[in-house]
């Protein structure tokens, strides 16, 4: 696979604006304990981006959309204008589904910062070709070295499947939501196999766990509105100034909140 090149100013900015211009909280519900049998996945976007949007592409093999920031054409400063556009999260037509959240305890190499933060490129190429988890996990494994990506990436598809694949530059390890005692796993900055020192976003893990632990509403209800009035309007550490938007896939629909959530409507978008 061609490897994909970046501009070593706009590395440099990423890296000086610090860990917390990228911070995400996000919850993947087994279909098991849904009302139609699938997944649903939300995120609550933070970044240091606020004006986003969702723009539809037709990819190698598959139609898709997803949360872009808003500039990425004219930006003359965007790593990417030139090149694939950078996906936050989106659905491609066959119900393929990708999100991620940010990481900061997984690098083990010394790639440096400005070749880093490919994970936008990354999910943009993946809704590209990428039907089923199995796909996805062919996809890691077929990638150049190194991946240029330190994260989470939740993903689930059409037929059930439903995981977390933390990814570094050079390996992956999978968590399977079909498996959790809990029907549901939330993940925050922070991965499992990482190291523990590095760990970023406890606060919002610890505290949307909270909510969803106290929560009279039946699981089989978790849909975008529970998620978006429940963890995206619950405050602060959830909610804050860098927060961008807030986004649910049920299905075959991506449901956004494109800005504050709690100052924005959901709404739905399709293929």
């Amino acid at each position: 696979m061609k490897a994909v090149h970046f501009f070593s100013l706009i590395g440099l900015l990423l890296f000086l604006t610090g860990a917390e211009s990228y911070a995400c909280t996000s919850c993947i519900v087994s279909g098991k304990y849904t009302k139609d049998g699938k997944a649903v996945m939300f995120k609550h976007r933070d970044s240091s981006c606020q004006d986003v949007a969702v723009e539809y592409f037709q990819g190698e093999k598959y139609r898709m959309m997803g949360i872009v920031n808003a500039d990425w054409r004219t930006n003359p400063l965007a790593r990417f204008a030139l090149e694939t556009p950078e996906i936050w999260g989106g659905m491609n037509e066959t119900g393929f589904a990708i999100m991620n959240t940010a990481t900061y305890d997984l690098k083990d190499d010394d790639v440096p910062d400005n070749l880093m933060d490919g994970e936008g490129i990354l999910m943009y190429r993946a809704l590209s070709v990428c039907e089923t988890l199995e796909d996805f996990e062919h996809f890691l494994d077929t990638l150049s070295r190194p991946m240029r990506v330190e994260a989470n990436f939740g993903v689930i598809d059409e037929k059930g499947g439903a995981a977390y694949y933390e990814v570094n530059n050079h390996s992956w390890t999978k968590f399977d939501v079909n498996r959790e005692p809990l029907g549901y796993r939330v993940v925050t900055n922070f991965t499992m196999t990482g190291r523990v020192e590095d760990r970023k976003g406890v606060d919002r893990y610890i505290k949307a766990h909270k909510i969803l632990a106290s929560t009279y509403v039946p699981m089989e209800e978790w849909d975008h509105t529970f998620f978006i009035k429940n963890i995206s309007c619950s405050g602060k550490p959830i909610l804050r100034d860098i927060t961008s938007c807030a986004i649910v896939f049920e299905g075959k629909t991506m449901w956004a909140a494109l800005g504050k959530p709690n100052l924005v409507p959901c709404l739905p978008y399709k293929l």
